[in-house]
């Protein structure tokens, strides 16, 4: 009897035991499965917007923290962007009990399990190459549900931004690259963005090697037709303004490059006598230009760029340094020609004369009569033996030299060509800059 009794009893001890153990397994299993309808009702579906009045469209506030800019690429006319991007939409559909928020507090963040489920807006960068949430061990998203059925989604992204870029006043140039943010299965009818009353706000902290960001930023909302999407969708629209820092430049380029043209100018100080000297220099200044251009970070572009303006200037500037040796020196040639020459015929004169008076007063050699012969009317011509005429060549120092009036002191026109290179490719250099930095700083502005 006794043996009976408890062999009942541990049937019902084992029994009481398992019951228990699929209670609450029952309720574990209600309670991880009802986890995600805690705020959903049971007829929600996430593919259908949320209801509006009289069928308005969705409104969804948008907002962008720029927490850095980067790799401004101008070859392939692009900028990359880290960014936090929140957006924020009215869920009326929720039901939102009391409980699951904590005291004192208005809002519960949801797991990203959980928002799968919820109806989401789907706004994309029109305008990127690439545009993705960052990740760690995880996706650095947050969703925020507040007492008023009001959703918060937040993100970590970063996105490369193409940008059509302009190098017309480059090292001056200015960028201004947009951001398009469009709603991309929603018309305007369905989903209206916004941008929130924050906007887009840049980090304190943000700083770029060679532009600087104007501010504020431009923000505009419009309504854009897309003819792949066959209708109008809303979109976002934000202008950052790259401003060029002309400091590098103006380190790297302008000042050594002016610099250069400069030393060109010494050669007019040095004489036809230093020809290795003066010739070295100059093709020394025009070999460092050449350098200097080509070594430097220039967009490759196939339009005129003002930088290529001034390597102009500066390299013709050089040029003609060179070009006005070539001259002084070929007038040197000639003018040393004719110095030798003059005297040689001088001297063959004396000579001629004094053979013909000794053979005039020794009177072993008879003299010869010069005939008169006439030619054309008004013109005469000496003939000695009644030899043809010889017309009389013009030898004039004037084409190469010449005697001051004033002074009596010659001239020597490649001297006095060195003499006025001295001022007036100063002066010339000096008016291409005084023409060229108004013009630029009056179009960059």
């Amino acid at each position: 009897m006794l043996d009976k009794f408890n062999t009942n009893a541990f049937i019902s001890f084992g029994l009481g035991f398992i019951l228990m153990w699929l209670s609450e397994a029952t309720e574990a299993h209600v309670n991880y499965t009802a986890k995600p309808r805690v705020v959903l009702p049971p007829n929600y579906v996430k593919e259908i917007r949320p209801p509006s009045k009289k069928g308005s469209p969705v409104i969804v506030d948008f907002s962008i923290f720029v927490v850095d800019i980067n790799s401004i690429n101008v070859e392939d006319m692009d900028f990359r962007v880290d960014m936090f991007i929140h957006q924020r939409w009215l869920e009326s559909r929720l039901e939102i009990p009391d409980d699951i928020f904590e005291e004192g507090d208005d809002y519960v963040t949801l797991l990203p399990e959980v928002f799968e489920n919820f109806w989401q807006p789907d706004p994309y960068f029109l305008n990127s190459k690439i545009a993705e949430i960052a990740t760690l061990t995880h996706k650095f998203t947050s969703v925020t549900l507040y007492k008023n059925k009001t959703v918060r989604y937040a993100a970590r992204m970063h996105a490369i931004i193409a940008c059509q870029m302009e190098f017309q006043l480059y090292p001056m140039d200015i960028q201004v690259c947009p951001i398009y943010i469009e709603s991309f299965s929603s018309n305007n009818q369905k989903v209206k963005l916004r941008w929130s009353d924050s906007g887009v706000t840049l980090n304190p902290e943000l700083k770029l090697l060679q532009y600087n960001l104007g501010q504020p930023l431009e923000l505009e909302e419009s309504d854009g037709y897309m003819p792949e999407k066959v209708g109008n969708f809303s979109r976002l629209t934000v202008y950052f303004r790259f401003e060029r820092q002309i400091g590098h430049h103006l380190i790297q380029t302008f000042a050594p490059s002016s610099l250069v043209v400069m030393l060109s100018w010494f050669s007019f100080w040095l004489g036809l006598d230093a020809i290795p000297g003066r010739v070295t220099l100059l093709v020394t200044c025009m070999l460092t230009l050449v350098t200097m251009f080509t070594g430097a970070d220039i967009p490759p572009v196939a339009y005129v760029k003002a930088l290529d303006l001034w390597m102009a200037g500066c390299m013709l500037s050089v040029f003609a340094a060179l070009a006005e040796f070539v001259v002084v020196k070929v007038l040197d040639v000639q003018y040393q020609y004719q110095v030798n020459r003059i005297p040689k015929r001088i001297s063959n004169m004396e000579k001629g004369q004094c053979a013909t008076v000794a053979s005039w007063e020794g009177g072993a050699v008879r003299s010869r009569k010069a005939t008169q012969t006439p030619t054309t009317p008004g013109q005469t011509s000496l003939q000695g033996n009644g030899g043809p005429p010889k017309p009389a060549r013009r030898q004039s120092l004037l084409s190469v030299a010449w005697t001051d009036t004033d002074t009596g002191v010659e001239k020597i026109m490649w001297r006095e060509i060195d003499k006025v290179s001295r001022a007036v490719f100063p002066i010339l250099f000096f008016v291409f800059v005084l023409l060229y930095w108004p013009i630029l700083l009056m179009k960059s502005s």
